[in-house]
This record gives structure tokens, C-alpha cells and sequence, in this order.
């Protein structure tokens, strides 16, 4: 026997249908909605760079905008060149701030791990006596227990708490990569002024080992001057105090340049060792102008500002970590598995078990402590705001610093060339009047003494020069290249 559909149960059906259609597109707006929620709640300040006030020309000669990593090639030095690339590969510095870089990653990408679900699985089997003696009485026995299951739990990042540590993780890993390349450019430019010192000592060592000579030489004139009744034992004793104060400059020069070398190789990363050279002081080279760029450039070049930046992002990312605290924090957890009384039940289809639920916690009373976590961020945030600032009018410091001593030096250079020329002169002149009885000795004494002097601070005045160049590669983010 067929059933009879009456008009109004069409009528009911149909609208039952469109209702439940309603309701699964209210479902999927309500879904979409919270997805959107989801992703766009995110308490705490989003990060905008500072402005800072910069020059806008520099106060002495302007360096370029184009950056030369490999600045320690303008030398033109082989032996400076493989102490750089031994360092690159073997500095103890270097590889405990690439070491600081793979913590830092490995944090990062277990702060980024929290942002996602955790799925685990386990087994596990037990077997219990209950007592017979106790109520219900009679029913003691033993009981076995088996279960595999799987279970999942997930936080729902309604306030952006995990994005926010996220980000600071991933700022602080930059951090730690910008710290690796401070260190990478502090030990190169080390390297190139210890190695650099060593060539100044090891010209001052031959300087004054030439004048040893010299006055040894000068002092068998007086001697024989001497015993020939042609001069008095003033100027005998004279001439020996001369060399023997010179002479013993030279074990000083070799403690300083043995003490130099151990320093070059710890910073090289191996144990104290001789040390190879190449060119002489005198032929190193260093561009003799400076072409001109914008000093606002050391905000992208230089690697301390950029590490500073990064601080300064983590920190403001983690007083959105910090107030995310003050919000319910809302978890869900789910379970699938099969669990049985008997092993060989375990897997049949009754033995199927699951669960879900969801659980919230609101923060009630902790006597202050979300209120003072919020404001040990911020205050954290404007330290790192002050050493960013810092730092960048630190670079500009750098730089025309670097550019003065290099410019200046240049100058002095220049004048200390002519009074090495005008000593060698006075010191001709000074030994042919003494020859010819025209003079004492301590004249020849004050032409030696002025000779020495002028010659040892023309090598450092070069010295100072060419550190210079290095300061201003280094204050510079990495150099310069010169433009054809």
C-alpha cells in the first residue's frame, strides 16, 4: 500500500530544506567571519621604523654608496689577503656567532611550531586485581586494559600571541645574523690594523737597526778620532751612549713585534705562530680620494644598526606576547584510537573510542604580574629604541672620525716626508763639520737623534693612515668600490 503525500507535507519539506540550507550558509559566514578574526586580531604595536634625524652631508670628504665586501683587496696585499680567508674559516669569534645563528634559528622554528597543532600517538596495557572484600562485596577480580590511540591539541590564537612570538623569534634570529656579520667585519678589520701595526714595527725595526749601524760606524770614526789626539773622550763616551740607547730600541721592537704576531693569530684562530709577510708599509696603497654618497646610506650598510633594528623589532613584538597574556586563552584537544579488554578485541570495529573538547582559561588575579609583564616589555622596547638611536649617531661618529684621521693623516704625512729629507741633510752636514773639526760631536748626536725620531714617525703617520682607510671601511658597513 502506497502513501499519500499531502500538499502541506511538500510545503513542510520544502521549507525544512531551505532552512537547512540557511543554516549551512549561516555556518559557512560564521566560519569565514572567524577565520577572519582569527587572522586579524593581533593585539600589541605593529612595528614602524623610528625616524631619526641624519645629516645630510657628511662634514668631511663624503664616501660612496656602493659596497666593496672584499675592501681589504684595495691594499694589494697576499699575505694580508690569506690571513683574512684563514680567519673567515678558523676564527674562534667567527664560529661562536655562527654557532649563536643555528640556536637562534632552531628557537625561531620552535616558537613557529607552537603556531600549529600537536599530534601524538600512543599505547598503552594494563591489568588490575580489585579486592574482594571490598564494596560492592563479591565483586573482586581482575580486569586487562589495551588502547591505541592518537590525541591532538591545539591552541586557538585568538589575540595573536603566538604570531606575535613568532615574530620576535624571527627578529631575534636576525639579530643573531646581523651579530655574525658585526663580528665577521670587526675581525677583518682587526686583522688588516694588527697586520698592519706588524709592517709599521717591522719598518721601525729596520729603521732603527740602520741607524745602529750608522752609529756604530760613527763611533769607530771617534774612536779613532780619539786616539789620534784629534778629539776629547766626551765625544768617545758620547758616541757610545748614542748607540747603546739605540740599540737597545731593538729588543723592544722584536717583544713588540713577537707580542703582534701571537695577537694576529688568536684573531686568525690558530695557536701563536710566525707570521708571513707581504709588501712593506711603504707600498700598501689607499685611495687617494673619497667619492661622495649620503650618510643616511649606513642605515641599509652597516650591520650594528641593522642588529639594532631587529632588537627593537623583538622587543616590540614581545609586548604583544606580554598583553596577549591579559585575554582567554581558548584549546582544543581531540582523541581517536580503539581501546578493548582483550588484546585480540583491539582492533575490532566496537573498539573504537574518541573524544573531543575544548577547554578556556581567563586570567582572574596574579597579583599584577600580566600588568608588570606588560610594562617590562615596553620598557624593554624604548631601551631598544634608545640603543638603536644610539648606534646610528655612533656610525655617523665613525665615519667622520675615520674621515678626518684619514684626511689629516694624509697632510702630516706629507710634512713628515720633508723633515726625514731635511734630517738626512742636517745629519751630512753635521758628520762632514765634525770630519773637519768644525763641530763637537753631540752635533752629529742631536742630527742621529732628530734622524730617528723623524724617519719612526713618518713610518706611523703612514701607519695612521692606512688604519684610517680601515676604520672607514669598517664605519662604513663593508667600503667602497671606486667608480671609473
Amino acid at each position: 500500500m502506497q502513501s499519500v503525500i499531502t500538499l502541506k507535507e511538500v510545503e513542510r519539506r520544502v521549507n525544512l530544506a531551505q532552512a537547512s540550507a540557511n543554516r549551512r550558509r549561516l555556518g559557512t559566514a560564521a566560519a569565514v567571519m572567524l577565520s577572519l578574526f582569527l587572522t586579524a586580531c593581533t593585539v600589541g604595536p605593529n612595528y614602524q621604523r623610528p625616524v631619526v634625524t641624519t645629516p645630510e652631508t657628511w662634514r668631511a670628504e663624503a664616501p660612496a654608496t656602493k659596497v666593496d665586501l672584499e675592501w681589504w683587496n684595495q691594499f694589494q696585499d697576499p699575505a694580508l689577503r690569506d690571513l683574512i680567508r684563514e680567519a673567515l674559516e678558523s676564527s674562534h669569534d667567527l664560529r661562536i656567532a655562527v654557532a649563536r645563528v643555528d640556536q637562534a634559528r632552531a628557537l625561531a622554528g620552535v616558537t613557529r611550531a607552537d603556531q600549529f597543532p600537536t599530534v601524538n600517538a600512543g599505547a598503552s596495557a594494563s591489568k588490575r586485581r580489585f579486592s574482594d572484600t571490598t564494596e560492592p562485596r563479591g565483586f573482586g577480580g581482575e580486569s586487562n586494559r589495551f588502547a591505541v590511540a592518537a590525541d591532538l591539541s591545539f591552541e586557538l590564537d585568538l589575540w595573536g600571541r603566538l604570531r606575535r612570538a613568532n615574530e620576535a623569534a624571527r627578529a631575534e634570529l636576525l639579530a643573531t645574523e646581523e651579530a655574525r656579520n658585526v663580528v665577521q667585519m670587526t675581525l677583518v678589520s682587526d686583522i688588516a690594523t694588527a697586520y698592519l701595526r706588524l709592517r709599521q714595527l717591522d719598518l721601525e725595526l729596520e729603521t732603527t737597526r740602520r741607524n745602529v749601524t750608522s752609529r756604530r760606524d760613527s763611533l769607530q770614526i771617534v774612536r779613532d778620532r780619539y786616539e789620534a789626539g784629534l778629539t776629547s773622550a766626551l765625544d768617545l763616551h758620547q758616541a757610545e751612549a748614542g748607540l747603546a740607547l739605540t740599540a737597545a730600541r731593538v729588543p723592544e721592537l722584536e717583544r713588540l713585534i713577537a707580542q703582534t704576531e701571537n695577537q694576529l693569530s688568536i684573531l686568525v684562530g690558530v695557536p701563536p705562530r710566525a707570521i708571513a709577510r707581504g709588501g712593506d708599509l711603504t707600498a700598501q696603497t689607499a685611495p687617494p680620494e673619497i667619492p661622495a654618497g649620503l650618510p643616511s646610506d649606513l642605515l641599509e650598510r652597516r650591520p650594528d644598526i641593522r642588529l639594532a633594528e631587529a632588537a627593537l623589532v623583538a622587543s616590540n613584538a614581545r609586548i604583544g606576547v606580554a598583553k596577549a597574556e591579559s585575554f582567554p586563552r581558548i584549546s582544543l584537544t581531540g582523541l581517536l584510537g580503539v581501546e578493548s579488554a582483550d588484546l585480540s578485541d583491539l582492533f575490532r570495529s566496537g573498539s573504537r573510542a574518541w573524544s573531543v573538547g575544548g577547554g578556556l582559561t581567563q586570567p582572574i588575579f596574579n597579583a599584577g604580574r600580566t600588568r608588570n609583564n606588560i610594562e617590562f616589555a615596553e620598557a624593554r622596547q624604548r631601551e631598544a629604541l634608545i640603543a638603536y638611536e644610539q648606534t646610528i649617531y655612533q656610525s655617523f661618529r665613525d665615519v667622520e672620525d675615520a674621515l678626518i684621521a684619514h684626511r689629516k693623516s694624509r697632510e702630516a704625512l706629507a710634512e713628515q716626508t720633508i723633515a726625514v729629507r731635511a734630517s738626512r741633510q742636517a745629519l751630512d752636514v753635521a758628520e762632514s763639520r765634525y770630519r773637519s773639526g768644525l763641530t763637537t760631536y753631540l752635533d752629529v748626536l742631536d742630527a742621529q737623534r732628530t734622524l730617528l725620531a723623524a724617519e719612526v714617525e713618518e713610518s706611523r703617520t703612514l701607519l695612521t693612515q692606512l688604519v684610517a682607510v680601515v676604520q672607514l671601511y669598517r664605519a662604513l658597513g663593508g667600503g667602497w668600490e671606486l667608480r671609473g
